[in-house]
């Protein structure tokens, strides 16, 4: 592949996990309210199913095609996941490796995760760390900001982007 072809397939990335930000931000803000209740009603459990499905799907984003792409855009080898990590922590993407790993295990557990009986504390779990999952996109964005032309660079830098 050539440079441009890591460079479109990163910007391709990005605007997948913007549009995914989104819509994981939307579900946060109903599960939050929705949480403060002692009973969930079915409709609350359809609010939270969506978040966990959301949630899961952003930090498998956020790992294989975000980290694994930057590696591969900056020429480092793959390597394990705790490679991708520990060079995501290096470029600030992420607070820490034992954060993102504690990502990545609520993740585990919404995909394994087939007893319904006592949900809350997952959907309590998913609450607790999507706001790290947000700020990791934004972190991203700004740091691939290296990467666009500078015109379009400091078009985002004045939208606050």
């Amino acid at each position: 592949m050539k440079q441009e072809d890591y460079l479109r397939a990163l910007a391709e990335t990005l605007r997948q996990l913007d549009d995914s930000a989104r819509w994981l931000s939307r579900s946060f803000s109903r599960c939050r309210k929705a949480s403060a209740k002692r009973d969930l009603t079915p409709s609350d459990h359809d609010a939270f199913e969506a978040l966990t499905s959301r949630y899961a799907r952003t930090s498998d984003m956020i790992l294989q095609k975000l980290f694994r792409g930057l590696d591969a855009l900056e020429m480092e080898e793959g390597g394990t996941l705790l490679d991708a990590l520990n060079r995501a922590e290096k470029r600030g993407l992420i607070e820490s490796v034992s954060d993102f790993r504690e990502i990545r295990e609520v993740r585990n557990e919404i995909a394994h995760e087939y007893a319904r009986e006592n949900i809350r504390p997952l959907f309590e779990s998913v609450l607790e760390h999507t706001p790290a999952l947000i700020e990791i996109i934004r972190r991203s964005r700004e740091y691939c900001l290296r990467y666009s032309p500078p015109r379009m660079a400091a078009k985002r830098r004045r939208k606050g982007i």
